[in-house]
């Protein structure tokens, strides 16, 4: 069973009787759907519906953890003082920091299971700590082989929209829940079907480099590799134009090289074949 350690996780702690409450009032995902012992990705958006921190949600009974990127942390923090007011909720930063992902084996004591894999047909775990030794390649690997992205690897932040990195497929965006910060524009792309952007796989015979450059097809951006490793990559792209290029039969490039590019089998997607396709 591999077992990867990422350094550069912190985990935020939110105490009290409103922590739930308070935090489901602001992001995307909706916590009456998370159940303890599970890490659902969700988001906090723009009031435009663009993601301006991700993190995975670690509900804990009353309480809830959240998972995000190291560098975010802080700003994380004072972005949801700025929301609190008067709810009656605590904000700490946990000294703990990292957290160590396994697969492919049984259940792990004191771990969280990532609910982004559940939805691609996997078991992966996830359980805050050093407890793991293996290369972090390896969940790169994992990653990119499910189609499953990451702010500040494969997508900016306040550059995606949530439809883009596949929340409307992962429980990482709720159209049931009442309203939180940028539901609007959200909701409005998802019953209009105008989502034009979705994570793809992207493949070539040369090894590829992490955040190489544009993909291009018939003389036009497409997307940007994001994640690399070996032959393979993460890419954000535009499905219309992919789309469009495939069915004339031109070659999608990056730097000049052909690569090959579809889209997670576990989505159902495909890339249309007239704009009136896109969903």
């Amino acid at each position: 069973m591999p077992a990867v350690f990422l350094a550069d996780r912190s985990f935020l702690q939110l105490r009290g009787p409103d922590s739930r409450n308070f935090l489901n009032n602001l992001i995307t995902a909706d916590l009456e759907t998370l159940s303890d012992g599970c890490a659902g990705v969700a988001a906090l958006l723009t009031p435009q519906g663009k993601i301006l921190f991700e993190f995975l949600v670690y509900p804990q009974g009353a309480d809830v953890m959240l998972e995000v990127a190291a560098s975010e942390a802080e700003a994380l923090i004072r972005r949801l003082t700025m929301y609190k007011l008067r709810a009656a909720v605590t904000i700490t930063l946990e000294s703990q920091e990292g957290v160590t992902v396994f697969w492919d084996g049984g259940a792990i004591e004191g771990a969280f299971q990532d609910l982004r894999f559940k939805a691609a047909g996997l078991t992966v775990w996830r359980k805050p700590g050093h407890h793991g030794n293996d290369a972090p390649s390896l969940y790169t690997d994992l990653r990119i082989a499910n189609g499953i992205a990451e702010a500040g690897q494969d997508y900016a932040l306040q550059d995606a929209f949530p439809h883009d990195a596949l929340y409307d497929f992962n429980a990482g965006v709720s159209f049931k829940k009442g309203c939180y910060v940028g539901q609007e524009v959200v909701s409005r792309m998802q019953h209009r079907k105008t989502a034009r952007r979705r994570v793809a796989i992207v493949s070539a015979e040369t090894v590829l480099e992490p955040n190489a450059g544009e993909l291009r097809a018939n003389d036009r951006p497409v997307g940007m590799l994001g994640s690399a490793n070996g032959q393979h990559g993460l890419a954000i792209v535009r499905i219309d134009r992919i789309g469009d290029a495939l069915a004339s039969s031109h070659p999608i490039t990056l730097n000049g090289t052909a690569v090959t590019v579809r889209l997670p089998a576990w989505t159902g997607l495909e890339f249309p074949t007239t704009h009136e396709d896109v969903e």
